[in-house]
């Protein structure tokens, strides 16, 4: 990337100020995240991306976990495993509490030229093998989720036990607390490194593929790279296809009047379990819950994403929709085979063009490898950051209990102001006090120290982040930060220039998701509570999207997204439902307001405020 200084430039991150009253912000998080005058000239010598797509909140200090992981695991695939010619891994920072990344990229030609040998060889291996080998990782994801869930945290007795005495155990609950705590923490990271063992792969062999195509075809559009990819199944869809199948059930039983009129589901529950019927409902909820409930409400890189398992109205109060849209005599199903019927006509037009019989061979290879990898792409979150993490959550939550019990947090829920490596002190510190018999320190410590931390948290989500720092990229290159994130060299320009008026603008711009053009009126949700509130014929409009509103894309008619790219999740959802979507329109969700008339044209990415 070259670069530029000068007026409208990125502020270099010792420049950004904390907001008043966040002084020593810093304490929360671990020193390696943080920029530091240690490494002044190499961090202000960089472009630091604010990473809102997987990161729209400010941290809790426990919840830097997963950003701590997939730093570490993302980037050793890139340099260490695959050995991807041109780049090493993503720095991570955190800034006043938001995500930092910056991709590093080999720019020695030579260097990246040495590199393509290994990549062939061991990148290669996966590709001739995914489906063996992909075999295996769900094995080893299932198997991993399993020992998650044998996790058992036990509370620090009055006394141990005379059998453990006598059968001269030699080690007491102090040490398995301390153990098990080690153990869920590593198997996190386990997780993670499973997560990007294929995931960086499947994003390359569509890049290679699109690469293909722009140099074949130079007037081809990306819509029509990725609708040669569409019509895929994957699992990430299987938790919304568990609800229209309840939903069906529930009209064939006859309970469905049921679920629509007692929206507590804990009182639906009650009064289904009081007829023939009902139990039988019941018994294909209890089919779906395990594992298709285990879908986070948000990303699930945070704690407060609770998931479906643990509060059944999400997934009720879609069922509903459902249920509703039966009584219409709608049907609930995606339109998968007219994305597939769509897919090879576009593939076939394509191949027709190609001039030579080894262009012909080549294109088939690659297109056919990219559909046999992309379901991935959408997997790994349902097994990684959805299952595994609910469960991961869950036992967080019982630990939490324990610590609470002995004064070290005055709630439960303030076991996430405490970063990983300080919850592991806390527990020395309370096992030792066990042992001794005496008072810990951490009852007088951790509770003033945690109400300080969620008045620093509280400013932080008043707090702006700015979306770039450091060195202000001109012409930005790098595919997946396109892909994923939506960062052109566009949108940086747009970050830099004067911001007008929000009230002002009648038209946005973003990436071209999901192709058709829709007017309707505009919903703006900005978290996982409001979904209720969007009716069918609207446009949604929010800052990302999750894999557990599935259901919603089903009531509208196109979908606005604040951040990411064509390859983001909204983008890929909107394709595969057949439902019109421009992502990465930067700040929709600040300008356009609930119950304006909007258009989206999600063949040219623009959005169009109509009154």
């Amino acid at each position: 990337m070259a670069s530029s200084e000068g007026q409208g430039r990125f502020p270099s991150p010792f420049e950004v100020a904390a907001p008043p009253g966040c002084e020593g912000w810093e304490k929360m998080y671990p020193y390696y995240m943080l920029f530091s005058e240690g490494r002044k000239d190499f961090e202000e010598g960089k472009f630091w991306l604010c990473d809102l797509l997987h990161h729209p909140e400010p941290f809790y200090p426990f919840d830097t976990l997963w950003y701590e992981y997939w730093w570490l695991s993302l980037s050793q695939y890139n340099s260490r495993v695959f050995i991807v010619p041109p780049a090493l891994g993503i720095d991570n920072r955190i800034l006043n509490g938001y995500a930092y990344i910056s991709a590093n990229a080999i720019m020695d030609p030579s260097v990246v030229e040495a590199r393509v040998a290994h990549f062939m060889e061991r990148a290669g291996y996966y590709y001739q093998n995914w489906d063996d080998l992909y075999a295996k990782w769900e094995i080893k994801m299932k198997g991993l989720i399993n020992e998650l869930k044998a996790v058992e945290l036990k509370p620090l007795p009055e006394m141990v036990s005379v059998d453990d005495v006598k059968g001269a155990r030699g080690q007491t609950e102090a040490y398995d607390l301390i153990e098990t705590y080690d153990k869920l923490i590593n198997l996190g990271l386990k997780a993670w490194q499973h997560h990007f063992e294929f995931l960086n792969l499947g994003y390359a062999a569509y890049l290679v593929f699109m690469d293909f195509c722009k140099k074949a075809f130079p007037d081809i559009g990306d819509q029509a790279v990725t609708s040669m990819v569409s019509g895929i199944d994957v699992i990430l869809f299987r938790p919304d296809e568990e609800l229209k199948r309840l939903a069906r059930a529930a009209v064939e039983l006859g309970v469905s009047d049921v679920i629509r009129e007692i929206t507590s589901p804990d009182d639906a529950i009650a009064r289904l379990g009081q007829s023939d019927s009902g139990r039988k409902w019941l018994n294909e909820l209890d089919k779906s819950k395990d594992p298709w409930f285990y879908l986070s409400s948000g990303t699930g890189f945070y704690h407060s994403h609770i998931s479906w398992i643990d509060d059944l109205s999400i997934p009720f109060a879609a069922l509903r929709g459902y249920i509703d849209k039966l009584a219409r005599g709608e049907s609930l199903d995606r339109p998968l085979q007219a994305l597939r019927d769509e897919r090879e006509r576009v593939s076939s037009e394509y191949y027709e063009l190609l001039q030579t019989e080894q262009d012909k061979q080549t294109f088939n290879q690659l297109l056919m490898t990219a559909r046999t990898v992309f379901p991935y792409v959408e997997n790994h979150l349902f097994y990684v950051e959805h299952w595994f993490h609910t469960v991961f959550y869950a036992k967080m939550r019982d630990l939490a209990k324990i610590v609470a019990a002995h004064g070290f947090i005055k709630d439960p829920e303030d076991i996430w102001y405490l970063h990983r490596n300080e919850i592991r002190e806390a527990l020395y510190d309370m096992s030792a006090a066990w042992a001794v018999g005496t008072i810990a320190r951490g009852p007088s410590y951790w509770p003033a120290e945690i109400e300080k931390r969620k008045g620093i948290l509280n400013k932080f989500r008043e707090w702006s982040p700015p979306p770039g720092l450091g060195v202000t990229p001109e012409v930005v290159t790098e595919p997946f930060t396109i892909m994923l994130w939506g960062v052109t060299s566009e949108r940086i320009a747009d970050w830099k220039a004067p911001k007008p008026d929000p009230d002002k603008i009648t038209e946005l711009k973003g990436f071209a998701g999901s192709p058709g053009v829709v007017e309707g009126p505009a919903r703006v949700i900005r978290n996982v509570d409001e979904l209720t509130n969007v009716q069918q014929g609207e446009i949604l409009v929010c800052p990302i999207t999750s894999p557990s509103w599935a259901p919603v894309f089903t009531r509208i008619k196109a979908a606005v997204t604040d951040v990411g790219g064509i390859m983001s999740h909204a983008a890929i959802v909107c394709r595969e439902y057949g439902v019109p979507a421009v992502a990465g329109t930067g700040f929709g969700t600040k300008v356009i307001k609930t119950g304006q008339m909007v258009r989206v044209d999600g063949s040219t990415g623009v959005v169009t405020i109509l009154r």
